[in-house]
Order: C-alpha cells, then structure tokens, then sequence
C-alpha cells in the first residue's frame, strides 16, 4: 500500500499519553497533563444544561453565535481596554488548539518561516512543519526565562512571516514583562509579521504578575491573533471552546481556515461560555488567588523533599530541578522512576523542546498543581516517603 502522511506518521506518542498510561499502571497521583480535577462553576453547568432545552441545537454560525462573540468583545474591553467589533473581530473555535491551527493557516504559505520560543506548547512546531513551513526556535534558558533579545533578533529575517507567543507561558510559568513585550513588537512591526498569541492562561497570573495581551501595544493590533480558552479560564477543558480576537482582515481569512477544519462548536457550551464570561471580576481573582494556594503547597513540599523549585508565575505548572538528588539519569527516566516508586507522575521538561535538540536541560520536570489541595498534600507524603524515608 501507498505510504501514508509521513510527517504524520512520523509523529511518536505523546509524551502525556505514554506518562498517563504509566500512572495508571502504577496507580499513581497524575500531575503530569494540566487539568483540574474538580468541576468549573455550577452557574455555567445549569446554563448548558438549560440551553439544551431550547430548540436551539443545529449548526451554530460559523464564527460562533452572537452572544459569545460579544462576551468576548466585552471581556477585551473590561480587561485590557481593546475595543473589539464582535461581529468582524472574534472567532469562537473548538478549543484553542484548534485556534492555532487556523491562525496559523491564515497567514503562511509554503515556504515561510516561523519563529517558536522553547521550551514550548507541543502542538506548535508539528502544525509549523505540516503547513510547509520552518521553525526558527528560540530558546529561553532556566531558571528565570529571560528573553534572550540578540538571539531573537538573529531569528526574524526575510522569510519570516510570523511568531508565536505563549503568554503565560507553559510550562515555564513565565509572564513576559512589558520591556520584553515592546521588544518583541518592535520585531514584528520592522519585519512585516504576524503574532498567533497564545493566550489562553491569561487569568491564572500570580503574585502581582498581570498579563499584558501583545495585541495592547503600539502598532500591534492589526497583525495580532489573540487566542483564548475557556477551558483553562473555567476549568472546563472537555468543552473545547476557544476564541480568537483580530482584526476584521485576519479575522475573515480565519474564519475560512476554521469552516474546513470544524465549522462551529456545540451551542449550548457557547452559550455556558458567554454567561461565564460576564462573571463578575472576583470570579477571576478568586481563580488566580486558589491556584496560587495549591501551587504554593506543592511548591513548599517539594523544596522539602529537595528539589530546586523554579519561579512559577502563572499557569497551572510548576517546575523543578531534581540535581540536587543526586540522580544521574535523564529527566524523563527520573519521571518514570518517581511514577513507579512514589507512585507521583511528572512530565520531563525536555519534551517540550524540537526533536533532536542538543543541549536541551535534563533535569528538569514539569508538575501540574490544578489538583485538590488534598491530592497535593498526598503527592509531596509520597515523594517525602521514596525521597526522605525514616
């Protein structure tokens, strides 16, 4: 038989898909995969429910029914002070992985290159590369992330067309700063490219840290796509509702990338998602302020047991370096022994880096802390008893 799609096949297991396997295996405290483990709000459940009952369960439109587009429309507004026509500048997606694949359908041709900052979301570089494209990565070095500017610079050239943005950043949990922002903009605007901003943590933001959308800066708002999710601002991850923000000119192009690969999403979740997001504003304080707590409980076990615990500003992950132990294999056969021995499952940082990658950290891991306080606690007792034992 003929030979299928070979980047496609090419493609190996993911490494969430091989460590959640091995978790259940082992009956073990998965922290690897980011979701939360407990229900979003009740409000938000009892109005999909609701909008089940009411005749209004056929195709939505294609770029999302209008009551979401507006909510989104509003949401830019309350928060970052963007005036968004809801009509023309908002796409309801299924997910915001499906976002990025039609923002990223929208602007490239064969042949153009994209810059990707790493360690990153593993979704990106495989779309780059199935679209035709080339990744000029970029690699930001632990612990703090700093933006290494030169080496950013020495990635834009002629044929780059677009950057992708991931702020907050997973898995590093870094916020860029407004100077690194300004920096990034100024690349972008010199050299006539686009911004797929992946954004879809901006809520979940710690310690005075605020995000500050690229889109918001000077001469950004005509090439950025402003990706969200509702899933992580609600913790609703199985409803798979994203949206994209931009301007009336990408956005029509988009749309047509999203028509051939969804159409449109289930009406009644857009419609759960439209009310959510007309939550008052303490409904995003308490979110950021309760995920704080349960990153700092895992965060104060594990320096207990002796990791190096990196900054973790944001996001649903924290990560740390286990060096300090003393163990001499690589991070993903530390995160492998700690599943089979302590019964805790991590992700290895390395896998967020482009294949064949040199002098990629390792030992490095990433954990999710989106988890009931009390299976923290019971992760850190089982990581002290393999780690620290009597």
């Amino acid at each position: 038989m003929k030979p299928l799609n070979h980047q496609l096949s090419a493609l190996p297991t993911t490494i969430f898909t091989l460590m959640s396997a091995l978790a259940v295996e082992h009956d073990a405290i998965n922290l690897g995969q980011g979701f939360p483990d407990t229900e979003g709000p009740a409000d938000m459940v009892a109005a999909a429910g609701q909008a089940l009952s009411d005749q209004r369960n056929q195709y939505a439109p294609l770029a999302g029914l209008p009551e979401l587009r507006s909510a989104v429309a509003r949401s830019n507004a309350r928060f970052y002070g963007l005036e968004i026509d809801p009509a023309r500048e908002v796409i309801v997606t299924s997910g915001a992985t499906e976002a990025l694949a039609a923002c990223l359908m929208a602007v490239l041709n064969p042949g153009d290159e994209v810059v990707l900052l790493e360690p990153l979301y593993d979704t990106y570089l495989p779309v780059v590369t199935m679209l035709g494209c080339t990744a000029r990565c970029v690699r930001l070095l632990p612990p703090n992330w700093d933006l290494p500017r030169a080496e950013l610079a020495a990635a834009f050239g002629p044929k780059t067309k677009a950057i992708v943005l991931n702020s907050p950043m997973n898995p590093t949990g870094k916020v860029f700063a407004a100077d690194e922002l300004a920096f990034i903009a100024n690349l972008v605007e010199t050299h006539d490219a686009y911004a797929i901003c992946d954004e879809v943590y901006e809520h979940l933001t710690f310690d005075g840290h605020r995000h500050i959308p690229l889109m918001t800066l000077p001469g950004m708002r005509a090439r950025c796509m402003r990706i969200g999710s509702a899933g992580k601002t609600f913790s609703f991850t199985g409803w798979k509702i994203g949206y994209i923000t931009a301007a009336a000119e990408l956005a029509a192009v988009i749309a047509k990338a999203h028509q051939n690969i969804v159409f449109a999403s289930a009406p009644n979740l857009q419609r759960a998602v439209a009310h959510g997001l007309s939550s008052d504003t303490a409904y995003f304080e308490a979110l950021a302020g309760d995920l704080a707590h349960r990153r700092d409980i895992l965060a104060a076990g594990l320096r207990d047991c002796g990791f190096h615990v990196l900054p973790g500003n944001s996001t649903y992950f924290l990560i740390a370096d286990f060096a300090p132990l003393g163990f001499t294999g690589t991070d993903l056969a530390f995160c492998e022994h700690l599943t089979r021995t302590a019964r805790v499952t991590a992700i290895p940082v390395s896998a967020f880096y482009a294949p064949g990658s040199t002098d990629v950290p390792q030992t490095l891991i990433r954990f999710a802390f989106c988890k009931q306080p009390a299976i923290l606690r019971e992760a850190v007792a089982r990581l002290q008893a393999m780690l620290k034992p009597a």
